[in-house]
């Protein structure tokens, strides 16, 4: 049986839920999955339902014919065959740990995503990405070429038909243009110490005040630098015992799992933009079961 999920975001009122399930069931459709939310401050509604087509129609069909509802209800609505992989360029610069994470994930089947490219402005990964049969594009980023090596990057995504740009600990502010281009299409990760600790060693920083959390925030990119909507956030304690070291590297464990669990979340169409916030809604159960181990 072929499994689809729908999307559904529109401002709330009666009748929303009822109106998608009789559609589903008259056309075929038995609901496995569903999660709704109302946003009591903003009035606004959304839904994730994930089903299966007991009688072969494909979400094309049944996307074409759920129009007349969602006019009625003014719905920004979409269905998904989640079965299709999306497409991702990674872009990672020196520090490898979330793109090492992340290959490792997909090759066995733990993401449902299909790395297209990686993109770094260093050379040091080019190996391992090659090694996994991956295309490594080498584009050198400084002032003076920041609008052609975006240009190039953007030709790399375009080309390869990817959905969605990762940064892996990509170490460049990417321009307003790009960021609004690819508005909501850009996820980024980084430790959670801000505003805090900024700049260079935030775990140095954040030793010499004696923090006892290390959190990581993986959010979407917009012009406003580390300000965009979070997707996921996590933390590790820690305690007098750690030194400098033992801060970074508990830092890149909890950034490798956090960057993981918010493409999990994009790729399988569980987030929502709500203006400057996100809905964020469980996995359906089954959808971090990977189809190998090693």
């Amino acid at each position: 049986m072929t499994k689809y999920c729908l999307t559904v975001t529109c401002e709330s009122r009666r009748g929303i839920v009822a109106a998608i399930a009789t559609f589903l069931a008259d056309h075929g459709c038995n609901i496995t999955d569903s999660s709704q939310f109302d946003d009591l401050d903003t009035g606004q509604f959304f839904m994730r339902v994930s089903f299966g087509s007991e009688t072969g129609a494909d979400h094309v069909a049944l996307s074409e014919a759920f129009g007349e509802i969602a006019e009625g209800f003014g719905m920004n609505f979409a269905f998904h065959d989640e079965s299709e992989k999306m497409k991702i360029v990674i872009m990672v610069s020196r520090f490898g740990h979330c793109l090492n994470d992340l290959l490792y994930r997909v090759r066995i089947g733990a993401l449902p995503v299909e790395i297209v490219a990686v993109i770094s402005n260093h050379m040091d990964y080019q190996k391992v990405v090659v090694n996994n049969d991956i295309p490594f594009h080498c584009i050198k980023v400084t002032k003076e070429n920041k609008p052609t090596a975006e240009a190039a990057i953007m030709q790399v995504v375009e080309e390869s038909g990817a959905e969605l740009i990762v940064l892996a600990r990509y170490m460049q502010i990417l321009s307003d243009e790009m960021c609004t281009k690819m508005s909501g299409k850009i996820i980024n990760i980084h430790h959670s110490f801000l505003p805090s600790f900024k700049g260079a060693n935030p775990y140095k920083q954040a030793f010499a005040r004696g923090v006892k959390l290390i959190g990581a925030t993986s959010h979407y990119v917009t012009a406003d630098l580390d300000e965009g909507p979070i997707i996921e956030q996590d933390i590790v304690r820690i305690s007098h015992a750690q030194s400098p070291n033992d801060y970074v590297s508990l830092g890149r464990d909890v950034e490798s799992q956090v960057l993981a669990r918010a493409i999990h979340a994009h790729a399988n169409n569980r987030v929502f933009l709500n203006g400057n916030k996100t809905v964020v809604f469980e996995a359906s159960p089954g959808s971090y079961s990977s189809e190998r181990m090693g």
